[in-house]
């Protein structure tokens, strides 16, 4: 059997086994396991644990339960829902100011966390009742949840930039660093979508009324309070790496150290809360690394049968300009987020993919940047945007699925077009670097 008919029937048999609603770290892992022993025979299988130990040994891997754990914290206390409140104060006169509110602290949480689910649960629980009750447009609603809750992907800490960093042998603080100005336009993006069809349709989100504007000095220096604890965190997380004081490691072992205070402070610490945050930790980060696991194993198999020189010489062997290329691993990357989750993704491509940008001329920072968008976008996309349904198991039931993924076509379209900057201007992410 050549290499082209062993890719061919390897796809084949990820997506048969996809249909059938196995776990994709059961699905790539036994894939591989039939292929080792129906291409090399079972003396290979120590070549494959090789590869596993390889992956479950990277340093780099102890900074997600790190960021998981800040996140799970951060629900589970009061300082998220004191943020939101807080920047109620600041919304103002302006239409759709608690929805431009929204999109602020979901760009704070992620500063805070890099995680996404957590956010648009939290978000779907605080702010979307909230727009529901002022008489905000539903999808508009809707879509500010989901795509604010989806900046975990691009800003520092992302944890698929920690994974794409370990995925790709590139630095995480370049990485985080190329990352902050694309996930300040996303915001910036989503916050004039907003204004403007807010101030072209005012009833799509109306303006605070006179009572909800009412508020006395002590309520804005409680808001001010409320908003210094997360940007004290954030600063000691990201300022610690950017100033060159911590790894990403030790960054984020400080970060939980900062909110683990906070919670404390506000006497919120209890066994309840700690024990909660811990077992979803746990299980966050068992989820990650047996899809790791499994996808580990499968690209080994895959590049002993010599599947990335194949894969290599078919994109590098068309006859079109690497900006042709380029698009053709986004595209590559678009569809497979709308049927895989992300970190099953980044396991599949970025071991064949990376080569290739380097053989391009490409950075593969900036492609990492790219990588972080099109997640952003898989997030959102229908038929399984993990967002849609994210958001649906906090939602009023009066909410359906149809309406949700309707909500976020507009915020996809503004994240593709975040895409398209970014690969005709590179500098916007590699200024910085």
């Amino acid at each position: 059997m050549s290499i082209a008919d062993g890719t061919l029937l390897m796809v084949g048999a990820i997506f048969a086994l996809l249909v059938t609603g196995l776990p994709l770290a059961f699905i790539t892992g036994l894939v591989a396991l039939v292929f080792t022993f129906g291409w090399f025979g079972p003396m290979a299988l120590p070549l494959v644990t090789t590869r596993v130990y390889g992956f479950v040994t990277e340093y780099a891997l102890v900074a997600v339960p790190m960021f998981v754990l800040m996140a799970s914290l951060l629900d589970r206390s009061g300082i998220a829902k004191d943020l939101f409140n807080a920047m109620r104060v600041f919304a103002g006169r302006l239409p759709g100011g608690v929805a431009i509110q929204t999109v602020v602290v979901a760009f704070f949480l992620a500063a805070l966390s890099g995680i996404i689910g957590g956010e648009i649960v939290l978000l779907g629980i605080l702010a979307l009742p909230q727009m529901l009750r002022l008489g905000y447009d539903k999808h508009l609603s809707i879509g500010v949840v989901c795509a604010g809750g989806s900046l975990g992907t691009m800003m520092p800490p992302s944890i698929v930039l920690i994974i794409y960093g370990l995925m790709a042998s590139q630095s995480i603080a370049d990485l985080f660093t190329a990352a902050i100005t694309p996930a300040i336009l996303l915001m910036g993006s989503y916050i004039a979508y907003v204004l403007v069809r807010c101030l072209r349709n005012p009833k799509l989100g109306p303006p605070l009324t006179e009572a909800d504007r009412a508020e006395t000095f002590a309520n804005k220096w409680q808001a001010l309070k409320a908003i210094i604890v997360p940007g004290l965190i954030a600063f000691m997380v990201l300022g610690s790496i950017y100033g060159g004081v911590a790894s990403v490691t030790e960054a984020a072992a400080m970060g939980v150290f900062g909110v683990l205070l906070a919670v404390l402070l506000r006497g919120e610490l209890t066994l309840k809360t700690l024990h909660g945050s811990l077992s979803q930790t746990l299980m966050t980060c068992g989820m990650i690394i047996w899809i790791g696991i499994g996808a580990a194993t499968l690209v080994g198999v895959y590049n002993l049968m010599g599947g990335n020189r194949f894969i290599s010489q078919v994109i590098l062997g068309l006859d079109v300009a690497p900006i042709v290329i380029m698009l053709v691993m986004m595209a590559i990357l678009m569809v497979l987020g709308m049927f895989l989750d992300w970190i099953g993704v980044a396991m599949l491509t970025l071991p064949i993919f990376v080569p290739i940008v380097e053989q391009l001329g490409y950075s593969p920072i900036w492609f990492g940047i790219l990588f972080a968008v099109n997640m952003q976008v898989s997030f959102l996309s229908p038929p399984f945007g993990p967002a849609a349904f994210y958001l649906k198991g906090v939602a009023p039931p009066s909410i359906s699925l149809k309406d949700i993924f309707v909500a976020l076509l507009p915020f996809i379209a503004i994240q593709i077009c975040m895409l398209a900057v970014l690969l005709i201007w590179p500098s916007v992410a590699m200024w910085p670097v």
